[in-house]
């Protein structure tokens, strides 16, 4: 299998977060890929600079469930939120259950607005309260990630380290904003890590391969780009799958580009490259306004030869073998047609 020709320099990961903005998301599928082979403390660095820039997971690329009795209770818990979060659909002696009713036991008051504003001046007092009025929202964002990976009680747990990370962290502005953010994005990293233990990150890389394989092949077999669902045909997945693979794919191809440093010489030559590029395509506009005035059979061999049909242009060999002539013939016959036209201009 070819491997990706991709050269992110020594952390793969840093180009990939040096080009988002704050308030951007990041793909938790194509940041796994990136910190794979990664030691912890590289892949702890890597989410300690989406921290500094703010960056959201979209973790909705990461596959459900789980192994083993944790796939289980998953099943479960993505049930008990499904039919509207009812303890009583839980054992009596469920731990989330008693949790759950522990907190539906302990009032939680208070404006959580001026509750932050003191906050942010070191009152030790407000801090507790932000972290009592919170709990709530620790609690719906669990509900909205139950099923992926990590368990609610887990989820939930996570999400009031980030939340009282938002709290101690509080300085000014929105404070609802940062609040949900840092419950968002601890629920996120969590669910994250939990994919890279599960190996996430390999199959990913491992679908990047065997899709630019099936792509390339499939377009030698067809004359022409493949289309997503052909390819997802042969990477035996279904569209939506192969749709991700592919927004991968075109991602880290983009960013090798921006990461790439100019060469002189790969430029001088993509400058030629240009202009016969621009030259070919004139060629085939020409050729195509002229198509009408020729016999079927000449239209027929200049659309193979210059694919003047969406396809990939064709080899005399290429073209021969559907028109039953010789290459000779064909180079024969393409020069002839293309004195005729020039004739007509």
């Amino acid at each position: 299998m070819n491997e990706l020709e991709f050269d992110f320099g020594e952390d793969p990961w840093e180009g990939l977060l040096a080009g988002k903005e704050p308030g951007q998301s990041v793909s938790a599928a194509q940041f796994l890929t990136l910190l794979e082979g990664e030691s912890e403390e590289s892949v702890e660095d890597a989410f300690d600079a989406m921290e500094g820039k703010k960056l959201k997971l979209d973790v909705s690329d990461l596959p459900y469930g789980g192994s083993g009795e944790a796939a289980v209770r998953l099943r479960q818990e993505q049930q008990f939120v499904k039919g509207g979060s009812r303890l009583t659909d839980l054992e009596e002696a469920d731990p989330l259950r008693r949790f759950l009713e522990e907190v539906a036991a302990t009032p939680a008051f208070g404006d959580e607005c001026l509750l932050a504003e003191e906050c942010a001046q070191g009152d030790e007092g407000a801090r507790n309260a932000l972290a009592g009025l919170g709990l709530s929202r620790v609690i719906a964002f669990a509900e909205s990630y139950v099923g992926r990976g990590v368990l609610m009680l887990d989820l939930i747990q996570e999400g009031s380290l980030g939340l009282w990370q938002g709290i101690c962290g509080y300085e000014s502005g929105d404070y609802a904003a940062q609040r949900d953010y840092w419950i968002r994005f601890a629920m996120e990293k969590a669910l994250t890590l939990q994919a890279r233990e599960q190996g996430v990150g390999e199959k990913m890389r491992r679908a990047l391969e065997d899709y630019r394989s099936v792509d390339e092949r499939l377009l030698g077999e067809l004359g022409r780009n493949a289309t997503l669902e052909e390819i997802a045909e042969g990477l035996h997945m279904s569209a939506e799958e192969a749709s991700v693979v592919r927004k991968m794919l075109e991602d880290a191809r983009l960013l090798a580009q921006v990461r790439k440093k100019p060469d002189p010489e790969e430029e001088a030559e993509a400058e030629e490259q240009a202009v016969e590029d621009t030259a070919a395509f004139r060629m085939r506009q020409r050729i195509l306004d002229l198509l009408s005035d020729l016999s079927e059979e000449d239209s027929r061999l200049l659309t193979l030869r210059y694919g003047l049909e969406g396809g990939r242009p064709l080899s005399p060999e290429e073209a021969g073998r559907q028109l039953r002539l010789t290459p000779s013939e064909v180079v024969e016959k393409e020069a002839a047609i293309l004195t005729k036209l020039r004739q007509q201009k």
